[in-house]
């Protein structure tokens, strides 16, 4: 395909969406690569308190909207607080993170172009119910697995600590063992 991605119009809805639980986080996605001729995708989240990435970058631009909640992103090294109703943009390359704040948060995620769905769908677990997963759900797949498909989709783990979370994190380890 050249030129500007095509696909058919569509619709999509929370409640028949695809769901996945990985980790701490219910996944509903509601447009992925294959949708949208990989020119975008959009998922939502449901996240509890404290439940957030360790930093990465990816080579998608990333923009969050939260719908409920609050959230302080670490983008670029700088914190920002964020609050419903806000939306923060994350360009490709630039190192990010967040930690929920409030009990739980629901948050849009808007990725140009498609790709980092993938991480989902690849390897999360089917969702069972539209809640949070249980505590402890183990992700499906290998590390190695796991590192193999965030190179195929441009996603890296920034080395160094996680100023969010200052004490050890027991949620998903990007740094392959290294």
């Amino acid at each position: 395909m050249t030129g500007s991605a095509t696909f058919a119009p569509f619709i999509e809805n929370r409640e028949t969406a695809p769901a996945y639980w990985q980790v701490d986080i219910l996944w509903l996605v509601l447009a992925d690569g294959n949708q949208t001729g990989n020119s975008f995708s959009l998922l939502e989240e449901l996240c509890p308190k404290d439940s957030g990435p360790p930093p990465h970058t990816h080579t998608q631009t990333e923009i969050f909207y939260l719908l409920d909640g609050e959230i302080t992103f670490l983008v670029d090294g700088k914190q920002i607080k964020a609050k419903a109703g806000s939306a923060v943009t994350v360009p490709p390359g630039v190192a990010h993170s967040f930690r929920v704040d409030s009990e739980t948060c629901r948050v849009l995620n808007l990725y140009v172009p498609a790709g980092f769905e993938r991480s989902i769908v690849e390897l999360a677990e089917p969702a069972k119910h539209r809640t949070l997963p249980p505590k402890g759900l183990p992700m499906r797949g290998s590390m190695a697995d796991a590192m193999k498909l965030f190179a195929e989709i441009g996603m890296k783990p920034v080395p160094g600590p996680d100023v969010l979370r200052p004490a050890a994190d027991t949620r998903m380890d990007m740094s392959g063992g290294k």
